[in-house]
């Protein structure tokens, strides 16, 4: 049951990112960095942890789930180093993804041709 409740909720965010960018006219980048933002302010109200904890990848896989991490490292640092670390923590815990997002967009620029 797990897997249903996985794609249904992976799925409403997703559709709710199509939404934005087919309805309301966002571009890409104001649609993600939204979600991004929804994510964050859902983890600050407690509300993405539960929603983890009943969807699993279908919460922790999107976008939002990016906000979250932001949120749970600022504050886990904060409680540590004060105010410095909110900063810290953001990129301690996503150091990964951002390195990630970087080499593997460095591979795909050397590649692959830009169309534009």
């Amino acid at each position: 049951m797990i897997f249903f409740w996985a794609f249904v909720v992976g799925g409403i965010i997703c559709v709710i990112g199509q939404f934005m960018m087919d309805v309301l006219r966002f571009t890409p980048a104001h649609t993600m960095s939204t979600l991004v933002v929804l994510g964050a302010v859902l983890d600050g109200l407690g509300l993405y942890d539960p929603l983890i904890e009943f969807a699993g990848a279908g919460a922790s896989v999107p976008i939002t789930s990016f906000g979250n991490a932001l949120v749970h490292g600022a504050m886990a640092e904060a409680e540590k180093s004060g105010l410095i670390g909110v900063i810290t923590g953001i990129f301690e815990v996503t150091s990964a993804g951002i390195s990630a997002a970087i080499v593997f967009g460095f591979f795909a620029a050397l590649f692959f041709r830009a169309k534009g």
